[in-house]
C-alpha cells in the first residue's frame, strides 16, 4: 500500500506531465500550499528560470493579512504575482495546481491572478 504523500507525489507528477504536453511554451504559474502560508511563481521550464514569485510571507503583504492561510491571503497573492508577471512582460501561463484540488485557497489565488491580467 502506497503512503499518502507518494499518492500526492503522483498526481502532482501526472498534473505536470499533462501540463508540459499543453503548454507550448508558455511559462508555468505553480502553486504551493502550506498549513501556514501560500506561495505561487511563474516557471519558464525552458530555460529552467523563476520569473516572477509571491507568497502570503512576502513585505508588501505581510502587514495587510491576518493569517497567511486563508482564501483571503491566497487572493492578496494571487493579484501581487499577476502584478509582478506582467511587469516582467507574462501575460499567458498555464495554472500547475500541483497535487492540490482545485478549490478553496488554490481556487482564491487563480482566480486573483485572471484578475489581475494573466490568462490561463
Amino acid at each position: 500500500m502506497l503512503s499518502k504523500t507518494e499518492l500526492l507525489r503522483r498526481r502532482a507528477r501526472r498534473v505536470r506531465s499533462d501540463l508540459r504536453k499543453k503548454a507550448r511554451g508558455r511559462p508555468r504559474l505553480s502553486v504551493f500550499r502550506s498549513s501556514k502560508h501560500i506561495y505561487a511563481q511563474v516557471i519558464d521550464d525552458v530555460q529552467g528560470v523563476t520569473l516572477a514569485s509571491a507568497s502570503s510571507l512576502d513585505k508588501d503583504l505581510r502587514g495587510q493579512l491576518k493569517t497567511g492561510a486563508d482564501a483571503a491571503a491566497a487572493e492578496a497573492v494571487g493579484k501581487l504575482l499577476a502584478e509582478r508577471a506582467k511587469s516582467k512582460g507574462v501575460e499567458q501561463v498555464v495554472f500547475d495546481r500541483g497535487a492540490y484540488i482545485y478549490h478553496g485557497r488554490v481556487k482564491a489565488l487563480a482566480d486573483a491572478a485572471r484578475s489581475g491580467g494573466l490568462n490561463f
